[in-house]
């Protein structure tokens, strides 16, 4: 039985249309280009213009997957099962065609400050990468066979968030290739996977009622935590890997004692709040591990 629709503040109301952007996952937009512009920093190639107009595409691409995918799920009548924070267009409060425009507006406003940076830069084969963002964001809950319906989300969202944004805001200023820029995105990537888990752990059951397989949906409740806990703690093995050349990498490796209370909030959590908290705490740990690792690359 679908969940009954709570009522909600008018349309024309800020903060409904920034419930709907889901600030609290904005953290992941700016810790790939941050890492990305840090490490081209080290390899003497940084350049403001282009880390600032990488900076937008990201946070546009986030903004703009997030009302995409509240557009699609609202209307395949996926979010008439979920629990916690009402969507724009599942609870009715604005119209869908309203939602889809801000989309589509972000979108566009993305793809032309990934233009000007690739105009800038010289990169031209950017345009594809640039193209299969913008795909992979639509396709997460839209088209006919979304993959995030499918349990790929996890999977895409590594390969963007970590080696598409962190390698991509990289070479798009630098020419020389540094292996640590490749271990970076990883570690970006896993910590990113790990907020997708929290917040899919949350909608498993829900999910199962509306035909939305994801990862967690597949493998249940105690797998996710487990896939949590292991994403959560892989990316500490780039510090591990790079101090002795880097002594100033041990302050990501203090991080851990921001990692295991959350790891800990995971394994136990009960309710959909919990998970919320779970999420957004590994969203922080995600900007504060870029910003650490670029402390410690160039210290």
């Amino acid at each position: 039985m679908a969940a009954a629709k709570s009522k909600q503040p008018p349309v024309s109301s800020a903060r409904l249309w920034l419930a709907g952007a889901r600030l609290r996952t904005l953290p992941l937009a700016f810790a790939p280009v941050i890492a990305g512009a840090g490490l081209a920093h080290t390899a003497r190639a940084f350049s403001w213009p282009l880390t600032l107009l990488a900076l937008l595409v990201s946070v546009l691409l986030q903004i703009g997957v997030n009302y995409a995918n509240d557009y699609s799920d609202g209307i395949r009548g996926t979010d008439d099962y979920r629990v916690g924070p009402a969507r724009l267009t599942g609870s009715e409060a604005v119209p869908a065609k309203l939602v889809l425009r801000a989309a589509l507006v972000c979108f566009g406003i993305a793809a032309l400050a990934g233009l000007a940076a690739i105009v800038i830069s010289g990169r031209w084969l950017f345009l594809a990468l640039g193209v299969a963002a913008i795909l992979a964001a639509w396709f997460y809950t839209g088209g006919k066979k979304p993959y995030g319906y499918m349990g790929l989300g996890e999977l895409v969202v590594f390969v963007f968030f970590g080696p598409v944004a962190t390698l991509g805001t990289y070479f798009l200023q630098a020419d020389i290739s540094l292996q640590e820029v490749y271990w970076a995105a990883a570690g970006i990537g896993c910590l990113s996977v790990a907020v997708l888990i929290a917040n899919n752990t949350r909608d498993i059951e829900t999910d199962r009622q509306a035909g939305k397989m994801t990862l967690s949906a597949r493998i249940g409740e105690r797998g996710s935590r487990v896939l949590f806990v292991t994403m959560v703690f892989l990316p500490f093995a780039v510090p591990l890997v790079y101090i002795w050349f880097y002594p100033e990498l041990v302050l990501v490796l203090m991080l851990i004692f921001a990692a295991a209370p959350i790891s800990l909030i995971m394994c136990t959590a009960r309710t959909p709040g919990e998970l919320i908290r779970v999420l957004q705490l590994t969203s922080l740990l995600t900007l504060g591990y870029a910003i650490l690792l670029v402390i410690g690359f160039n210290g």
